[in-house]
């Protein structure tokens, strides 16, 4: 399959989709959104922002005779990087070491990244080529997170072609556990402080905390 696209959609769109999408009656919805210029390819200011809150996303890569596998990719918030408009890098943890990813994509450098922001139900869709950099301790060191506890083996780029978000439909809203514990802990703060004021009020010894 040709890898020239008339349409940045076409990464995903090939033409056994397209076929598909016209027999069940969304071809002519995505043929206007080619008709406006397809997907975008390139990282706007709205992909940095999601990206830099982002601590988890799925890599989905597939070996030369087409056996795909997605790994699982977390860190801190930031520990994904924008080198330039359409490049995405990370440090790239050591692990199980069964190294399925490097090795696929030592064959096939055409990988997916899938985000989900679960508290705001929304997601994003990247398509483009990734390559594992392991020589360079420099771009390693820039790329690792202060602070956190993982040892860096190597580095993944992500070189972008295409990218594109989902409608919120049947994503469930979830919430991580450190936002919600930071939560509890202003309400039960605030609590705290309304309780004080009522016993102030009331001429009584504020209650212990």
């Amino acid at each position: 399959m040709s890898d020239v696209h008339t349409y940045s959609s076409d990464v995903a769109f090939t033409p056994a989709v397209k076929v598909i999408q016209a027999r069940k009656g969304s071809r002519a919805a995505y043929a206007s959104v080619e008709a406006r210029g397809g997907w975008r390819t390139e990282i706007d200011e709205n992909l940095a922002g999601f990206l830099a809150e982002t601590n988890s996303f799925y890599l989905a890569t597939a070996s030369a005779d087409g056996q795909p596998y997605i790994q699982h990719r977390g860190g801190p918030k930031g520990f994904v990087k924008i080198i330039d408009t359409n490049t995405i890098a990370f440090a790239d943890y050591s692990g199980n070491r069964q190294y399925i990813t490097q090795g696929n994509l030592s064959e096939n450098p055409k990988a997916h990244i899938f985000v989900m922001d679960y508290a705001h139900r929304r997601r994003v869709k990247i398509w483009g080529e990734a390559r594992v950099v392991e020589d360079d301790p420099a771009l390693t060191d820039a790329l690792m997170p202060r602070g956190y506890k993982a040892r860096p083996e190597q580095v993944i780029l992500f070189k972008v072609s295409a990218w594109d978000t989902n409608c919120p439909q049947h994503i469930p809203q979830k919430f991580d556990a450190a936002d919600v514990a930071q939560a509890l802990a202003v309400r039960d703060a605030r609590i705290s402080e309304l309780e004080a004021e009522l016993a102030a009020l009331r001429g009584q010894p504020a209650p212990a905390a």
